[in-house]
């Protein structure tokens, strides 16, 4: 069945970008296959990461189908664009339904995008990575694309919506493809991505050009960068 609806939505969200003049950073975007199923995986810092995570996939010419939580799909106004866009809901409480539509689109070819922290990390440091991805990707046997978002918090996520803010910059870093055997415990394949992810995200915050205008500007930064994000978790998940 054509995609009548996502080809549009992308493309009234780069318009909405180009009217913020958004800079964006994005590389690596070669490592995304161009044909075949893929578990696209990332960090989770904004309500909005879905769309640009998303972008990451488009040199390839590839649509991303991305799990996100049930609310989203029962919204009046996102609710009917994420379902013609073939997104995947999760109903945390019962999320076997959501795994196997997962497993049916990488079966059949399709990229699937997934935040293995399962919700947005208020810290902007990366949180636990729950096993889903590294699943998804071995019972499909499909690789494991980690990716990167940075600057994506700035324009809405927990406690603050700016859809206002323009002139900032937006850093996008996607790596090689993981290979996620079957034989190697899910644990493990997990722990690889979030080590590599958390790469990519150091790569991408040296790479930002963007400085706080001034001393009430330093929300958006982690407390390890200097800013005033609440501190994560004790613990590994602090990354």
């Amino acid at each position: 069945m054509a995609d009548l609806v996502y080809p549009p939505v992308i493309g009234a969200a780069r318009t909405m970008f180009k009217a913020l003049d958004l800079r964006f950073d994005i590389s690596g975007t070669e490592h995304v296959p161009r044909r075949g199923g893929a578990v696209l995986a990332g960090n989770h810092i904004g309500y909005l990461d879905f769309v640009f995570a998303g972008l990451a996939a488009r040199p390839a010419k590839r649509l991303t189908r991305f799990m996100a939580k049930e609310s989203v799909f029962r919204n009046r106004l996102s609710g009917p664009l994420m379902r013609a866009m073939k997104h995947i809901p999760v109903d945390r409480a019962q999320g076997e339904e959501a795994f196997r539509q997962a497993l049916a689109a990488l079966r059949s070819g399709e990229v699937v995008g997934v935040f293995p922290e399962a919700t947005i990390s208020e810290s902007f440091t990366l949180k636990t990575f729950k096993t889903g991805a590294a699943r998804l990707a071995q019972q499909a046997r499909v690789p494991l694309v980690p990716v990167a978002l940075w600057g994506t918090q700035r324009l809405w996520t927990k406690g603050r919506r700016d859809l206002g803010r323009r002139h900032f910059p937006v850093t996008i870093r996607v790596g090689r493809p993981l290979r996620a055997d079957p034989g190697e415990p899910a644990g493990s394949v997990t722990e690889r991505l979030r080590e590599r992810v958390q790469e990519l995200l150091e790569a991408a915050q040296q790479a930002y050009p963007g400085q706080p205008r001034h001393a009430g500007d330093t929300w958006w930064l982690p407390a390890h960068l200097g800013g005033t994000a609440p501190a994560p978790p004790p613990g590994p998940a602090a990354g």
